[in-house]
């Protein structure tokens, strides 16, 4: 497989054939995020991909999933996205999902009857960074959309068939904003209604901008104890149809696994038991990305 640079996957692709099809982010502009900064945004040629294609169809057959990288395949003109999907399923019958991360400006440049041809081709789920709800967080983090272009774009994607996950950061808003973040991003999230929440703790990636805020006393990380009380309210403000709502990644001090909207209550209830020290967090030594 040609890969460049440092691949990263969700969590539960963990297991997944990576594809990578572009390279880097084409926003690339986020103050929290280090992982695309050593890369300059391109489209990778057709020979490769259908290279790698080739070379997964004779080594990943115990593989049934697929996940597209770099950090926003979606932005790829329609005719070579799909050409890419039918080509994998011609040479990976075998392949049960294909999954791709994407931003607002890739989900918008797609029309409804091209997402919907995309999700007939195997393109069966999407990641969506949403991080906040708050429009002064978003505008403060540069992540290039609106709440309400966040809402629109998630629900673009549910109207074509294609299951939607969506991460939220914890700690995002600092000290300052930290309810107002915590409680617009569950309306935002109430209002997407997607299949998976993926709620994240902020830890801060030196060279980037929001890491120079921090030490120049510019941001203020919350503690642990307010990035639950965050998590809480967060939390408390999000109503799913039917979705999953995840706090289990490695970064995050209290890993909740909760089912919405049957498991609301008694997840209130044990964020509430540790933030009254009757629940153990997680130590920060044993925090990771």
């Amino acid at each position: 497989m040609h890969y460049e640079g440092f691949i990263i996957r969700p969590p539960s692709e963990a297991g997944s054939i990576l594809l990578q099809v572009t390279v880097g982010c084409s926003h690339n502009k986020c103050t929290f995020c280090g992982t695309y900064k050593d890369k300059r945004f391109k489209i990778k040629p057709d020979d490769i991909i259908m290279e790698d294609i080739a070379f997964a169809a004779k080594h990943f057959k115990n593989q049934d999933r697929l996940f597209i990288c770099d950090g926003d395949a979606l932005i790829v003109p329609h005719k070579r996205l799909l050409n890419i999907l039918v080509e994998i399923e011609k040479q990976l019958p075998w392949v049960k999902r294909v999954g791709t991360y994407a931003n607002t400006k890739g989900i918008k440049m797609k029309t409804d009857e091209e997402l919907s041809e995309l999700r007939a081709h195997g393109l069966q789920i999407v990641y969506m960074g949403l991080e906040t709800g708050d429009d002064v967080t978003l505008k403060n983090i540069r992540k290039g959309a609106t709440s309400q272009t966040m809402i629109d774009m998630g629900k673009k994607v549910r109207a074509a068939g294609i299951k939607l996950s969506i991460t939220v950061l914890l700690g995002l808003a600092g000290r300052e904003r930290s309810q107002i973040h915590a409680e617009a991003t569950g309306k935002v999230l109430s209002a997407i209604d997607p299949e998976y929440v993926g709620a994240l703790s902020l830890m801060l990636i030196p060279g980037t901008p929001l890491h120079d805020d921090y030490q120049a006393g510019r941001f203020e990380l919350p503690n642990a104890t307010e990035m639950l009380s965050e998590l809480r309210t967060m939390f408390a403000h999000t109503d799913l149809s039917g979705g999953l709502f995840h706090a289990n990644h490695a970064s995050n001090y209290l890993p909740i696994r909760a089912k919405l909207p049957d498991d609301k209550e008694k997840t209130i209830q044990l964020i509430d038991s540790a933030l009254q020290g009757k629940v153990s967090l997680k130590p920060e030594f044993l925090r990771a990305l």
